[in-house]
């Protein structure tokens, strides 16, 4: 199944961008997925720690889904929405772009993945966040 090229979603901005390195690379040299996997929980966190107002931990994988490979080189941008709130814990909806031969606007969507965040406190206990942000 071939996914089409893609533009980056010019109405938001990304959690972050990073740039796919050779130490990143698995035994076959494309990106590792765990490495993938990795920036896509950062990317989720910073919108989690921002709306709890404090420190979170990650409590589920929802759901993680590998569209098409990510290469040395690629400008991967995150892009992390709040999409759900609790008494204690947030769900946030993530996706993943490639942009590929930069200055030429290729673009792919590479991964969607959905994760739980849950607040805590000084004591690293589950603590109430304000569904009022």
């Amino acid at each position: 199944m071939s996914t089409p090229v893609t533009k980056l979603p010019v109405e938001k901005q990304p959690s972050i961008r990073v740039l796919a390195m050779p130490a990143d690379t698995n035994a076959a040299g494309d990106i590792f997925g765990g490495w993938l996997m990795s920036q896509v929980d950062i990317a989720g966190s910073i919108v989690a720690y921002r709306y709890a107002a404090g420190r979170v931990v990650t409590v589920a994988v929802n759901n993680f889904v590998f569209i098409k490979p990510v290469f040395v080189g690629d400008l991967v941008s995150i892009f992390a929405e709040l999409t759900q709130v609790g008494n204690t814990s947030m769900t946030i909806d993530i996706n993943a772009y490639s942009e590929r031969k930069r200055g030429e606007a290729e673009c792919h969507l590479v991964a969607q993945a959905k994760l739980t965040y849950v607040a805590i406190d000084k004591d690293r206990k589950p603590r109430p966040i304000s569904k009022n942000r």
